[in-house]
């Protein structure tokens, strides 16, 4: 295992009716900025809980902040937050409101140009507090300090900065209730693939996390045909959620190697295409998982024994039968694994591989063994 430090202060609030305790969690007199996304909480009832919690409180409202949260119009929201002399901001949604929230709260009384944040690593001068209300389980924003943000064909991450995470997360499962098929299916492959990125590594005797990891996993597979067929079951929703805020909040991935290139391939076919993140991944995974096959053998065969249950006749056939479980599994949430899907084609590849190449040009994966030629090979096998 690696030597790590471990820092999550991050408060949850779980279950049902857990909306009203932002009234007690709050600070009583703080100038409260309130985001979201396209407005799809005002017809689920959840702004009504959110604004009724918050009624003595002062409030003021942004909206509109897309599911790639665009750099103009968080600029947008920073400058609101600024006339109003917000002392505290509340993000309403999933992790594209959240991550796009903490770049507000960075930017407010950051002195120079706030790009410099992303473009740069600049360092962060000072962060307004923020809190969440989660109402998709995905990303796993609600329990980091991690973001990323869209500019024209840009997609930067920041964060790692202590002062990022929200000081709390309210995780109500009830709020997933109204969320269409295709956001439910999305959350579950992004939730599985945040998973894989930490686990699907070199095997550095980490069995603890392991294990997590594939309970985490264990879990999305269970509960994801009642998640998508039953439209109202608080418990599946609750595993689910708990289970996608538990991928990514630092803890199976400390002291353990990472990988994270699907991710990063994935961010261009975003930027490019406008393909939702979840589906990115997806599109990129098996095919990458192919072509790591012999690097990642060790840990590609104890997910296949662990996770799917596979033993085959050959290593060989216990890899290939696992990828090949995984690609059924993403497929069963309607979320697809090929590139044709979205008719991206040979003649889209060479500009993706270029952007990937512009903000990666070292290599991806733990082995930085993936450059240009070796992304193009994945991506056309990805067709």
């Amino acid at each position: 295992m690696n030597n790590f430090s471990f820092f999550n202060p991050v408060q949850i609030h779980f279950g049902k009716q857990q909306i009203a305790k932002l009234a007690q969690i709050i600070p009583p007199h703080a100038r409260v900025l309130l985001t979201y996304g396209g407005g799809f909480i005002k017809n689920n009832g959840i702004y009504e809980q959110v604004t009724n919690a918050l009624a003595h409180h002062e409030i003021y409202e942004f909206g509109g902040i897309e599911s790639n949260p665009q750099y103009d119009t968080l600029i947008k929201a920073r400058d609101l937050a600024r006339e109003k002399e917000i002392t505290f901001l509340l993000a309403v949604g999933g992790g594209s409101v959240i991550d796009g929230t903490k770049f507000i709260a960075a930017s407010i009384k950051q002195p120079n140009d706030p790009w410099d944040i992303l473009a740069k690593n600049e360092k962060i001068n000072s962060v307004v507090p923020f809190g969440s209300v989660l109402t998709l389980p995905a990303t796993g924003s609600e329990m980091n300090s991690f973001s990323v943000i869209t500019r024209g064909e840009e997609k930067l991450g920041f964060g790692g900065d202590p002062r990022l995470f929200p000081k709390f997360s309210i995780l109500d499962p009830e709020v997933t209730y109204s969320l269409p098929e295709k956001q439910l299916g999305n959350g579950i492959v992004d939730a599985f693939i945040h998973v894989l990125e930490q686990y699907l590594t070199n095997d550095i005797n980490t069995p603890l996390q392991d294990r997590f990891a594939e309970g985490i996993l264990l879990t999305l597979i269970d509960e994801a045909p009642k998640v998508i067929e039953l439209k109202d079951d608080y418990d599946s929703r609750a595993n689910f959620m708990w289970a996608a805020t538990n991928a990514l909040n630092g803890l199976i991935g400390a002291g353990t190697v990472h990988d994270w290139a699907t991710h990063m391939i994935g961010h261009e076919l975003t930027a490019l295409h406008g393909i939702d993140h979840a589906r990115t991944l997806a599109l990129v995974l098996p095919s990458l998982l192919r072509f790591q096959k012999d690097h990642k053998n060790q840990k590609l065969l104890q997910y296949a024994h662990n996770v799917w249950g596979i033993k085959a006749s050959t290593p060989e056939e216990t890899i290939e039968n696992a990828i090949t479980a995984t690609e059924d599994f993403f497929n069963s949430v309607g979320v697809p694994t090929r590139l044709k899907a979205y008719n991206i084609g040979e003649a889209e590849i060479e500009k993706i591989v270029a952007a990937v190449s512009k903000h990666h040009p070292y290599g991806l994966s733990e082995h930085r063994n993936l450059k240009s030629q070796e992304i193009q090979s994945i991506l056309k096998a990805a067709i």
